[in-house]
């Protein structure tokens, strides 16, 4: 299992907790966040089936994984077409992409609500200009929406995209090859 984006490693060392017959890779391009990643893995119990690296999603090393996750990252990242072609690269034949991003509605009106004004400004000072200032530079941002991502999905190569389940901030999409 691949965890995409993983700043301080949270999510890899929970599932690794989870799962204790799986082995876990957390990626992000902060080394900072990766040296605390694997600190927290250490003391969480969990580093022999763990490992993190700093890797550019487009650039994620090794091939054959079951699931890879990415939590509120592909949103942020200059070319999301690119990170998720490798992603399902990346992936074992009958892998699975996970996909945890801002909850937001397709069209304006639907995210005219305390949730979707908070997303709007974070995206417009935070998440957007992050992702203009990489390569590509496409700027999602925050406000994606179902019909986009499914469609950088499409578009980065996975036949099968469906929402799994949604939350109030959420919406958890399945992406498969």
């Amino acid at each position: 299992m691949a965890d995409v984006g993983c700043g301080f490693g949270a999510s890899t060392v929970i599932m690794a907790q989870s799962f204790g017959l799986s082995t876990f890779a957390g990626f992000d391009l902060h080394e900072r966040s990766i040296e605390a990643a694997r600190k927290a893995a250490a003391e969480a119990g969990v580093h022999e089936r763990t490992r993190f690296d700093v890797a550019a999603a487009k650039d994620l090393p090794c091939e054959g994984y079951d699931l890879v996750c990415m939590f509120d990252a592909l949103h942020d990242m200059g070319d999301p077409v690119g990170a998720a072609r490798r992603i399902r690269q990346a992936l074992a034949p009958d892998g699975t992409l996970l996909l945890v991003e801002p909850f937001a509605g397709d069209a304006l009106e639907q995210n005219l609500n305390p949730v979707g004004r908070t997303y709007y400004g974070l995206s417009t000072v935070i998440c957007t200009p992050g992702s203009l200032a990489q390569e590509v530079g496409l700027g999602l941002g925050a406000q994606a929406g179902e019909r986009q991502l499914a469609a950088v999905l499409r578009e980065a190569g996975f036949s099968r995209v469906r929402r799994a389940t949604e939350t109030p901030f959420n919406i958890i999409l399945e992406a498969r090859p």
